[in-house]
């Protein structure tokens, strides 16, 4: 155990020193915030490009509202539609999960879908919104996206905590929708 300790402190120590004289870095002085973005150090890159202010659930709700309401204003837009008012109160068994081929999942599990977009009355599309990766492991979504798949509903989900700015919603719920 001993010469195994030894032979890795010598690689190591070996490691180090190439990596401090490629950074060029005084190991014996801390790491600085120096304007020089790529100074060295821990965290210390500076990206020049502005980061998009982080919104709230309620925040990106009400971006989202704007941005369907005057960007589609030929579809008349609901909110927080329960998934059986567009499938009825369906019972079917669909391959959400490979370990569970033939597993049974109601139109009533799935999550509210945030919008729906129809044109005289009949859903011409679904935005949902969710945050981190629940569009893809929440059971509720999957459920969801299922039925709204079977129904032929084009199905755009979107992540809250990203920037979602007007341009890129816009372009791709035209691209979602054949618009």
């Amino acid at each position: 155990m001993g010469l195994f300790k030894d032979l890795l402190k010598g690689v190591a120590g070996e490691l180090i020193s190439k990596v401090q004289q490629a950074a060029n870095v005084n190991p014996s002085t801390p790491a600085s915030s120096s304007s020089n973005p790529h100074s060295g150090g821990r965290g210390s890159f500076v990206d020049t490009h502005e980061e998009a202010p982080e919104r709230s659930d309620a925040e990106s709700l009400a971006h989202f509202e704007n941005i369907l309401s005057t960007s589609f204003p030929q579809y008349s837009v609901q909110k927080n539609v329960p998934v059986t008012t567009l499938a009825g109160d369906a019972t079917d068994s669909f391959q959400l999960y490979t370990t569970r081929p033939t597993q049974s999942y109601k139109a009533e599990w799935g999550q509210p879908y945030t919008f729906v977009l129809s044109e005289g009355g009949v859903p011409k599309g679904i935005v949902m919104l969710g945050s981190g990766h629940s569009h893809y492991s929440n059971v509720k979504y999957l459920i969801s996206r299922m039925y709204a798949k079977k129904l032929g509903i084009p199905y755009i989900n979107f992540y809250n905590q990203m920037p979602n700015e007007r341009a890129y919603v816009v372009s791709r719920i035209n691209k979602f929708m054949n618009i």
